[in-house]
């Protein structure tokens, strides 16, 4: 199977924070990767702008480094990386002040394309930045900007920041980036729900027992030590990663494909979510071999490296059964997985040894992306009827035969549809502030009651507590392997 390409339309993307480590290990080789694939018109230039001076040849030398490092197979394939390597520029900014405006702005107002900027800085700097481009006669109808998270601390900040860009920018130019939203199989989850029959009739409470969304992470907090602390894992993981994947599980089919149809329907999920209980939510504190407060240097820090709740939603297709989301840090494997668990057979017309069977779907997203459904047939062999389980399983690189499948990166797939003016794969602002909502009372629950997060071993699953919130309703969950 051949992947198809669709070239974009001529562009300029200026990317704010250029040298810093998103755009060298994420933006800049995605950008390279999709110009090799043949997405990149010839005329397409990219701009990093940064607040330190340093000539363009030495950005590109730095640039050409970072694909190396980022995207060796691809990196080898010099020609087409010299070539891309034309395309970019460097520009020194003063995202405070005026020094490059100008020459930014006679830089880009030498073309008649597509302009996207990328604010890949602090969220402090974005008002100033979306001021300055409005200033300076380089924001129009057309242009289009990319935030990245985090989209405030709470629906205060969030509501604060929403108001300032809309200032400047309607929100129909606004493209608040979340890269899980990227990922092939989050885009084939909506796929497998609204293309085919088999499911959508099963899709609702009177079929569906229980849900699971897990995120886990072998990794620590890194160099993140100082934003980490002051975020934990409900505010940088559970308030949007996580949530955007309950969104996709459950909502309702909107009428068509379309960025705000499918929105309007993400936001109904949220806002029919019920309040967390507090004996519904478990936090965790990696220690052991790795310990969390030594790395954030406060032997009394109160922020959750693990965050695991039980969540329902009131309304005519969910009421009833329970969504499960966990994620964390310093887990016992690399997993992104959405896990349907559907309900036992009304009757079982089997003897009791041939035991229990459920069907059961699972979607992951990381590693080896792809989708399992578990199918209870008989056991091969003579001996009476003995029921097991087997997978049928669309693991992407086996299935379609496209190795091009593993390595689209979600951030290249997303900036191409920045360009497209394709917002589908996007928070609104609406929906960024409701998600809010839910969140802001489970923060403020554990500072009213003073809550210190349990710990727990790194390389495990998480702590006790998490177990117990299934346990109780008599279930169980998926091993993080």
């Amino acid at each position: 199977m051949v992947s198809r390409v669709i070239p974009v339309d001529p562009f300029d993307l200026v990317i704010f924070g250029g040298t810093g480590d998103l755009a060298q290990r994420k933006i800049l080789p995605g950008l390279f990767r999709r110009f090799r694939a043949g997405q990149m018109p010839p005329q397409a230039r990219i701009i990093a702008a940064a607040r330190t001076a340093q000539e363009s040849a030495a950005f590109r030398a730095q640039t050409r480094a970072a694909i190396q490092e980022h995207s060796p197979t691809e990196a080898r394939d010099t020609g087409a990386l010299d070539r891309f390597l034309q395309r970019v520029h460097f520009q020194q900014i003063d995202a405070l002040g005026d020094t490059g405006w100008r020459a930014l702005r006679d830089l880009l107002t030498a073309s008649d394309r597509i302009e996207a900027y990328y604010f890949s800085v602090s969220p402090d700097l974005f008002g100033a930045l979306a001021e300055r481009l409005q200033n300076h006669g380089l924001a129009g109808p057309q242009t289009r900007v990319v935030v990245e998270k985090p989209f405030g601390r709470d629906q205060a900040t969030a509501r604060a920041l929403n108001a300032t860009l809309a200032q400047y920018f309607d929100e129909s130019q606004i493209y608040r980036i979340d890269h899980y939203l990227g990922k092939e199989t989050v885009q084939n989850l909506m796929a497998v729900r609204f293309g085919n029959m088999l499911f959508e009739p099963l899709w609702n409470a009177q079929y569906v027992d229980h849900i699971q969304i897990t995120v886990a992470e072998t990794v620590g907090i890194g160099g993140r030590a100082g934003y980490y602390d002051a975020a934990g894992a409900m505010r940088d993981m559970m308030q949007n990663h996580l949530m955007q994947l309950l969104c996709l599980i459950a909502m309702e089919p909107p009428s068509r494909f379309d960025p705000d149809a499918v929105r309007d329907e993400k936001l109904k999920v949220i806002r029919a979510l019920d309040p967390v209980k507090p004996h519904h939510i478990a936090r965790g504190q990696y220690s052991g071999l790795a310990d969390y407060r030594s790395e954030v240097g406060d032997p009394r820090s109160k922020t959750e490296s693990f965050v695991a709740l039980r969540a329902n939603i009131s309304n005519w297709r969910w009421s009833g059964t329970p969504f499960y989301l966990r994620t964390g840090k310093r887990m016992g494997a690399r997993l992104s997985e959405i896990t349907v668990v559907f309900k036992d057979t009304p009757h079982s017309i089997f003897e009791e040894d041939a035991g229990r069977h459920r069907n059961v779907l699972s979607i992951r997203l990381q590693p080896n992306e792809g989708i399992t459904l578990g199918v209870t047939i008989k056991e091969p062999g003579p001996g009476g009827m003995r029921l097991i389980d087997v997978p049928l399983d669309m693991t992407f690189a086996e299935a379609l035969g496209d190795e091009e499948v593993d390595h689209v990166d979600a951030y290249e797939r997303l900036i191409m549809d920045v360009i497209r003016g394709n917002q589908t794969l996007f928070m609104r602002g609406d929906e960024v502030e409701a998600a809010w909502a839910w969140v802001d009372p489970i923060i403020e629950g554990w500072t009213k009651r003073g809550d210190v997060p349990k710990p727990y071993e790194c390389g495990s699953s998480g702590p006790g507590d998490a177990d117990q919130i299934m346990q109780r309703d008599g279930r169980a969950w998926r091993k993080v392997s």
